[in-house]
């Protein structure tokens, strides 16, 4: 198993035992974080993404079942070989992200739109055309928080990207 590996499996571990707020605010007006992701099942043969994801709720929804409108920011990094090849991509994407209320302030599911930019870099010995060029993409996302703390959530989303799963933690800044 990889260092990398390790590490995230005894991060998950520690946050496991995190003990719950006694006031739990969970995604309000005004919430903003940040934290790192780790993406599994990527894009050709990448197996594994890293990357970055930052949050701020700036709107209520009282029309729209009471939910937050957050925008999110975020940038990743995977790259994946073949015998004479080599790509890597950087999708960097803003999403709107509409989030649910719920009664249970330590869950957040979302769902959320946006647009991204991947920025490709690829070499082959032979033939120019197998890389392909960096473009633009939609993005559709469905995810969730779970709140350890006041300060910190486990957080994963599915959707596009460039991973099929992120996983992370977020750390709550204001």
């Amino acid at each position: 198993m990889s260092r990398l590996l390790r590490t995230a499996a005894a991060l998950i571990a520690l946050a496991s035992f995190a003990q719950p707020a006694a006031a739990q605010d969970g995604f309000r007006l005004g919430y903003t974080d940040i934290g790192p992701t780790i993406g599994l099942g990527g894009i050709g043969s990448a197996s594994i993404a890293f990357g970055l994801r930052a949050e701020h709720a700036f709107r209520s929804m009282p029309d729209l079942g009471d939910g937050i409108i957050g925008v999110q920011a975020g940038a990743d990094f995977y790259s994946w070989s073949a015998p004479g090849a080599k790509w890597s991509y950087i999708p960097i994407g803003a999403t709107a992200n509409y989030h649910f209320n719920l009664e249970n302030d330590k869950i957040d599911p979302f769902l959320g739109l946006g647009l991204g930019y991947s920025i490709v870099s690829c070499s082959y010995s032979g033939v120019d055309d197998l890389c392909s060029n960096s473009a633009l993409y939609f993005i559709g996302r469905a995810g969730a928080r779970y709140f350890f703390n006041e300060k910190m959530s486990l957080y994963g989303d599915v959707g596009a990207g460039a991973a099929t799963l992120n996983l992370g933690f977020m750390l709550r800044l204001k």
